[in-house]
């Protein structure tokens, strides 16, 4: 049992010192998640020496974390800045990443000689914004842009993820059976079709879901935030679950509750 001592003080140390540092972002004005990068480079095997190689855990607590983000970037988001700055964010977190990814492809192509799936495949992955890092930088950073351009940033940066990341998943697919892309075009514009709509769908149903039940139930205060949370996860897993995006369906969903009155909303 000892073990449970040891891993909680590496991690709480880790989540003081990354609190820490923040107070030097905020101060000197340092990008804060390469400060957090810099951090966990430090902790590493290259650095402290602390080895962690479990793909299955980073995923699903990076899955959970990126959730959670989308949920508060939507939550955050006016419904009058979506409208006015939809339809260049909703470009640009589509077809931008799409011609992002080609570029990127490209140079890799050129440069490191790889294939044309794994160059493209590459820059699927670096094809979106950072949205945590957008979040902070336009509503804590103090940068002052015009609010059209903030608007379009925060809501492209909070919609290109679901794109990106069935980019990079079908690739891997693709690479993993051996197909070629063309004879698998269609059903991957298929698969795409099936998982945005149902994220669409899922999205609108759960912020609905949202909104009722917090109005509905008569709970603590205090309740209220955890309460909005787990229902923001319970809509991600379910879309994920029946074939749809989750990363859309929490943001529609946020989006959607956000706007909407709801009995001690939280903040």
């Amino acid at each position: 049992m000892d073990w449970i001592y040891a891993v909680t003080l590496i991690g709480t140390i880790l989540v003081l010192v990354a609190a820490f540092s923040s107070l030097l972002a905020f101060r000197f004005g340092t990008p804060l998640l390469l400060l957090f990068l810099g951090i966990g480079l430090v902790a590493g095997v290259d650095g402290v020496g602390l080895d962690f190689d479990n793909a299955g855990v980073a995923y699903f607590i990076g899955s959970l974390a990126l959730a959670v983000i989308l949920f508060d970037s939507g939550f955050g988001t006016p419904i009058q800045s979506f409208r006015h700055a939809a339809f260049p964010a909703l470009t640009l977190a589509t077809v931008g990443v799409v011609i992002t990814a080609l570029v990127f492809g490209l140079a890799a192509r050129l440069l490191l000689g790889l294939g044309w799936m794994e160059s493209i495949l590459l820059g699927a992955i670096v094809g979106s914004t950072d949205a945590a890092a957008v979040f902070f930088l336009l509503r804590v950073g103090g940068i002052n842009i015009r609010d059209k351009v903030r608007s379009t940033l925060e809501i492209e940066s909070g919609s290109n993820d679901p794109m990106a990341i069935f980019l990079t998943i079908a690739l891997v697919e693709i690479i993993a059976a051996g197909t070629a892309l063309d004879e698998l075009s269609w059903e991957v514009l298929l698969r795409f079709v099936l998982q945005m709509g149902l994220g669409l769908i899922a999205g609108y149903l759960g912020g609905l879901l949202i909104v009722g039940l917090v109005n509905r139930l008569n709970m603590e205060r205090g309740l209220t935030p955890i309460f909005v949370i787990a229902l923001s996860l319970l809509v991600f897993s379910v879309t994920g679950v029946v074939g749809g995006s989750g990363f859309l369906a929490v943001y529609v969903a946020g989006l959607h509750a956000g706007n909407r009155n709801m009995r001690s909303a939280p903040t």
